[in-house]
């Protein structure tokens, strides 16, 4: 018959679990705080130094979503013009420059026919889409397509 041997660190983890534990007698905590004192250990939780890392990496990462969600809104046009203006509130206080509306229209009129121009050489572009970007140019009053 083999003899049976316990991982300390799954006692130990055991021991804490049930001193954190709401549904455990006071007198089981008080054992199991005796034998964590036994053992040379405490019961406060402490978080070994890989899971802070992934948690820290986890948040910062959450972070960085929520920052770009907030950079969404302000060029969303189903979007509140006071919602936009707290999104960029957020991202200055995160200490994100964004300057919405950087261009004029003219400049954005100009690159989306550019846009359309560049669709019509594309190789990958559809017959049916540089069609539509020959119909957008011609309405526009753009003659020349080279």
């Amino acid at each position: 018959m083999s003899e049976h041997t316990k991982d300390t660190a799954r006692v130990v983890a055991g021991l804490k679990a049930a001193v954190h534990n709401p549904n455990v007698s006071g007198e089981a905590k008080e054992n199991a705080l005796k034998r964590l004192q036994e053992m040379g250990q405490s019961a406060d939780p402490s978080m070994p130094a890989q899971a802070k890392a992934t948690q820290s990496a986890a948040a910062e990462a959450h972070e960085k979503n929520v920052l770009r969600g907030y950079k969404a809104t302000t060029h969303n046009p189903n979007v509140s013009e006071e919602a936009k203006q707290h999104a960029r509130e957020v991202l200055e206080a995160a200490g994100i420059q964004h300057k919405l509306d950087t261009h004029s229209e003219e400049e954005h009129q100009h690159r989306v026919l550019a846009g359309y121009k560049a669709a019509i050489h594309n190789p990958n572009v559809s017959a049916a889409a540089k069609q539509h970007a020959r119909e957008y140019l011609a309405d526009s009053g753009v003659t020349d397509l080279e």
